[in-house]
Parts: structure tokens; C-alpha cells; sequence
């Protein structure tokens, strides 16, 4: 008997991380805070994608975060510079995309960067990105760098990285996880 709750609590700790895997649906906006005085960096690497594979076009997915980004731009405290959305396979050992927008010029664009999911009790992610300012010929002129780690995340909930003067809003959604039930407008009036 006593074997049989040891197998029973094994089973438990080790059950998450066989559900984690899967496709992992993932929503990411990158924001200025203009409030905090911009901090240039070192130029964005060569290999900024740090070997990740690109994302594919036929990854991405609709928007779903556009009231959070009618709202920060409604301030003038936040310069919204990225909004992503995209479907992510995620194994075990996690998994790494590489994300570039605006118009590629020698290997670089305006915003690149890459993005890591580890799964696991709470889900670790990993982004390393950077603005980047290109002249007429393409050559990346200044950057602006936004490098954050949280291996605290809840699945499906909103949240917020603070990098000083780039931040990044990321929500992620392994698979399987319940979708919240939308309020009703009568309860929120109460």
C-alpha cells in the first residue's frame, strides 16, 4: 500500500510536464515607456536570432489583446511598437522563435528578437529583443536593448516584463488550458 501512494505522488509531480507539451499559443506586445529616458545599447549581433528558427507566416494568429492596446495608446506614457500573435510547438525541453518586423535589411529589421518557453509548473520564458535605428543603407545605426527572464508564469494569464524602458506584455497558453468565462456586464455593474 505504501508503495502504491509513493507511485501516486511520483505520477503527480511528474504529470505536468508530460501535458505541457504541445502547441503553445502566444500574444506578445512590445511597448516604449517614454516616461523612462531611452538606454542605447550595443548594437543588435549578427546572429540576433541566436539560432531560432523564424517564425512562419502560417503560425500567427488573430489578435485577441486589442482593448490592452487601444488603452496604452490612449496614454502618452507608452509608444506600442510590436503586437504578435502566434501558435508555438513546445516540447519538454522548451522551445525558442525568433520574431523579426518591419523591413529586413541585411539580416536585420526594426524590431527582432527572439523568444524561449520552457514549460513546466509555471512556464519559464526567456526575450531578447532589440529596436533597432537602420540608415538608408541598412546598417543598423543604434539599438535599443529589452532582455528579460521570468520563469514564473501562469498559464493564460497576462503578463508584464519590465525592462526599464522597453517592456513587453506576453500572455501564454499552453495547451488544454480552460478559457476564463467572460463576465456578465450585469454582475460587473453590482
Amino acid at each position: 500500500m505504501r508503495s502504491i501512494r509513493c507511485l501516486t505522488l511520483l505520477l503527480a509531480l511528474f504529470a505536468p510536464a508530460a501535458f505541457a507539451e504541445g502547441m503553445y499559443q502566444v500574444e506578445m506586445i512590445l511597448v516604449r515607456q517614454n516616461s523612462v529616458p531611452a538606454f542605447t545599447s550595443q548594437y543588435a549581433p549578427e546572429n540576433w536570432s541566436a539560432g531560432a528558427p523564424r517564425l512562419d507566416q502560417n503560425a500567427e494568429r488573430p489578435l485577441a489583446l486589442q482593448d490592452e492596446v487601444t488603452r496604452l495608446e490612449a496614454t502618452p506614457s507608452y509608444t506600442v511598437l510590436l503586437h504578435k500573435a502566434w501558435q508555438q510547438p513546445v516540447d519538454a525541453e522548451g522551445s525558442r522563435i525568433a520574431l523579426g518586423d518591419g523591413k529586413e535589411q541585411f539580416g536585420h529589421f526594426p524590431i527582432e528578437g527572439n523568444l524561449s518557453i520552457t514549460p513546466g509548473r509555471f512556464i519559464a520564458v526567456t526575450a531578447n529583443f532589440w529596436v533597432n535605428q537602420l540608415d538608408g543603407n541598412g546598417n543598423v545605426l543604434q539599438s535599443e536593448q529589452f532582455n528579460q527572464e521570468n520563469k514564473n508564469m501562469k498559464g493564460g494569464q497576462l503578463t508584464f516584463l519590465d525592462g526599464g524602458h522597453l517592456a513587453l506584455l506576453l500572455k501564454v497558453t499552453p495547451p488544454g488550458t480552460p478559457k476564463m468565462p467572460a463576465m456578465d456586464p450585469e454582475m460587473m455593474e453590482q
